[in-house]
């Protein structure tokens, strides 16, 4: 039997963060996922992909974690360009106009989970346990973790951390909120011929948005094609010269002929909402609270928030000598990271309502919204910030 103060369930992004961020605490921490957070990278880049926002890049930087990252599977994008196909609606972003070197990073998911756990590895107040959780026992001031190792850790909190399908939430006996979002996302990524300058670039389509966002390699891009189940499951059919024909149509050809450098992976896109993500010894992190639509490319982003803030207030329980298991303790956490998240839920809806289908009155209020939002500064930056996690 191990005793910690933190267990968390989950050894990607989110949880790794969380775990980085609390270096400074006295805090002891397991965290525990059934595979090893470090993986060699493949001799390609995959289609697996973020968007990191300024912001979460800053906190990395100051976390020292952004240097043990590998550089040559991260892209800075400096500009984004979002296009209404069919309409006049047209609107270009530049990181110069924020006064920043760029607006973000594209980046493989596994090359910032290994440089997280490099960062997290060497922090003395944190253990990685390679291992499958098989029941979980929960107590008035303690829950214990029963492994498939035949090891047991008990914790004074329990963090799920564990994504969309969330063990821990499922355990504690979270409700949630699901909503099908209609849509199945295609991700590969594509050799083009002209190079991508660094643009992130989105087209919204009648049958849904395509993003091309731009890798370390100047003509590679990772797509994020989110179509109705309909149009997917023909695109998915298709062999790769005829899909790629179709991505060229979608994207009006803005980078030339493409082929593909991976596999074409899809999957159905939904969303979930914990109703609670937090009691007495449970709290819940990134995608085991809230998954959204990638149409902004947010989910990442919105998760590491969760973290960062989360420890933040366990830094300050910590130091005040409270209970950190304690619910009316992480009530704070709970209420900010909920409105940021429904924030965002409604923000995803609202873009796919407007930018789905192919109403004339809804092409027209795009085409005007997109138009005049390129034209004001003030709405423009506002937008730019944003994204920028500013």
């Amino acid at each position: 039997m191990q005793h910690v103060d933190i267990a968390i369930v989950g050894g990607g992004i989110v949880g790794l963060t969380l775990a980085a961020a609390l270096k400074k605490s006295e805090l002891n921490i397991a965290v525990i996922d059934k595979k090893a957070s470090h993986q060699p990278l493949a001799e390609k880049p995959t289609a697996r992909v973020s968007a990191i926002n300024q912001a979460n890049i800053a906190a990395l930087q100051q976390l020292d974690v952004w240097e043990h990252v590998q550089q040559d599977r991260a892209s800075a994008y400096t500009h984004m360009h979002v296009w209404d196909k069919d309409s006049f609606g047209d609107i270009h972003f530049a990181c110069d106009e924020m006064g920043s070197d760029a607006l973000g990073v594209i980046m493989e998911n596994q090359a910032l989970v290994n440089g997280l756990s490099d960062a997290v590895s060497a922090q003395p107040n944190v253990q990685l346990v390679t291992a499958g959780i098989e029941r979980v026992l929960a107590g008035p001031n303690q829950t214990m973790l029963m492994l498939d190792n035949n090891d047991a850790i008990s914790c004074r909190l329990l963090v799920g951390a564990d994504g969309g399908n969330s063990y821990v939430r499922k355990q504690a006996g979270f409700p949630i909120t699901f909503k099908d979002y209609e849509h199945t996302a295609i991700v590969a990524n594509i050799r083009t011929k002209e190079p991508h300058n660094k643009v992130a670039r989105q087209a919204f389509t009648p049958t849904g948005p395509l993003a091309l966002l731009p890798m370390a390699d100047p003509h590679v891009c990772s797509i994020v094609w989110s179509q109705s189940p309909d149009a997917a499951g023909a695109l998915m059919s298709m062999d790769d010269t005829d899909f790629c024909n179709a991505l060229s149509a979608a994207s009006n050809s803005v980078l030339g002929t493409a082929s593909l450098e991976t596999q074409r992976v899809s999957f159905p896109l939904t969303m979930r909402y914990a109703r609670e993500w937090a009691k007495n010894g449970v709290v819940l992190v990134g995608d085991a609270a809230h998954t959204i639509h990638p149409l902004a490319g947010q989910g990442a982003n919105l998760g590491m928030q969760d973290a960062l803030a989360l420890a933040e207030l366990l830094m300050q329980l910590e130091a005040q000598n409270k209970d950190i298991g304690l619910h009316k303790h992480l009530r704070p956490y709970e209420r900010s990271r909920k409105t940021e998240a429904m924030k965002m839920i409604a923000a995803m809806d609202g873009f796919k309502f407007l930018f789905d289908g192919d109403d004339p009155i809804k092409k027209l209020i795009r085409g005007i919204g997109l138009t005049a939002t390129n034209k004001l500064d003030v709405v423009k930056n506002a937008f730019v910030s944003h994204a920028m996690g500013l």
